[in-house]
């Protein structure tokens, strides 16, 4: 009984060996995709990522490779540890043959060429991370397909669980393209040559980032759908026309829009619960009304100065929390312009005019309320018929 039991362990070992082997056999359509990838790049001075990439071995151990079962569903490419650049070289079209990748990513480095279109092919794409390299040309708006293939994507912005987009700080150029990706939360397409306008976008979008690009146009149609928004980077373009008042009712915790041409009076802003210090930005305006904010820190000269040659008509900054003015007023207010300071943590100047039905009080935040005193909150006589319609509101 030993001796038989003995003869057959050889047998299971060889067994188990090669019910291992079979196991870690990777689809050969990967196998040849992570090839090809892997001819296209190159490691620069102080980076290793590829030692690790013999192809004799199990290519599921590679450094970057995560596979589920034989398919690769993760491509980290680059060991974010080795410092900038890590890889140089171009993005093979074959990595559009990992039917099953859910994740691609790309640490800074050299790697130029084209986005390759074939990534629409990736119908399982959750993340795609190419930032901060030198990859140009257009962004691909839509992948040629025989009509056999048509129930696929058309292009990359329809990918159907695409929900991180990172594509900033490179050299594309074109047009943004369409997004309808549903489940899309986060789009950064920031410093690149980007031109045309601002699409539509998917209304689940959290964070968009295209500032420091060449788009232009308005963006009334594009932004008032886009109600989930907590980040939004339009800065350093020149986009044009009035800055949507939906905008401000958004959950906002970033917003940038300097360095653009958008005209018009920024109205509407009041009665909501916009925060932070009033950003000088907004002394482009002949209008501004901020009042029933939550608004701290004191208001920008910019603004007082504009209000003081009457490049601003009416300025209402009543029932915040602000706690001065940056500017000191030698002179009294036009006739022509309005001011209304009441209700914050600081004593609005002398022959400032202000509605005495302003509203009931608001307590300021404990801090600053009990360094204001009694004081903080005071009436100033209206001094003319003009300025008591334009701020009673």
């Amino acid at each position: 009984m030993g001796t038989a039991a003995t003869s057959l362990s050889p047998v299971i070992g060889f067994l188990v060996v090669l019910f291992a082997a079979a196991e870690a056999i990777l689809d050969p359509a990967d196998f040849v995709a992570l090839q090809s990838v892997r001819k296209a790049l190159r490691d620069t001075p102080g980076s290793r990522f590829f030692a690790s990439w013999d192809f004799t071995a199990d290519p599921c151990r590679f450094s970057g490779v995560l596979c589920e079962e034989d398919r690769v569903v993760v491509l980290s490419l680059g060991d974010p540890r080795a410092g900038w650049p890590g890889l140089a070289g171009r993005l093979d079209p074959a990595v559009g043959r990992l039917s099953a990748l859910a994740e691609l990513s790309l640490v800074p480095g050299r790697v130029m060429g084209q986005l390759p279109a074939t990534i629409a092919q990736l119908t399982n794409l959750r993340f795609l991370g190419l930032s901060r390299n030198f990859l140009a040309g257009a962004i691909p708006p839509e992948l040629s397909l025989q009509p056999s293939f048509r129930s696929h994507p058309r292009g990359l912005g329809d990918l159907p669980s695409l929900s991180n987009l990172i594509l900033g700080h490179n050299l594309l150029s074109g047009p943004v393209p369409q997004f309808h990706s549903p489940s899309l939360t986060r789009l950064d397409l920031k410093h690149n040559n980007l031109s045309g306008g601002v699409p539509a976008l998917p209304p689940s979008l959290r964070y968009l980032s295209v500032s420091s690009n060449r788009l232009a146009g308005s963006v009334e149609q594009a932004l008032p759908a886009l109600a989930a928004l907590n980040y939004l980077d339009l800065g350093m373009n020149q986009l044009s026309g009035a800055i949507p008042p939906a905008v401000f009712s958004f959950p906002l915790t970033h917003l940038q829009l300097q360095r653009n041409m958008f005209s018009g009076p920024v109205r509407h802003l009041s009665y909501n619960r916009l925060s932070g210090e009033v950003s000088p930005m907004l002394s482009t305006v002949r209008k501004l009304f901020l009042n029933n904010n939550l608004f701290t820190g004191k208001v920008p000269a910019s603004l007082m100065e504009r209000l003081m040659d009457s490049r601003i008509r009416v300025l209402y900054l009543q029932h915040n929390y602000l706690t001065g003015i940056e500017a000191n007023l030698t002179s009294e207010i036009p006739t022509s312009s309005s001011l209304c300071l009441q209700y914050n943590c600081m004593v609005p100047p002398t022959g400032t005019a202000c509605p005495f039905g302003g509203g009931g009080r608001r307590p300021g935040p404990p801090a600053t309320a009990s360094a204001a005193g009694d004081d903080s909150i005071l009436e100033i006589p209206r001094r003319s018929k003009t300025h008591v319609t334009a701020c009673d509101m």
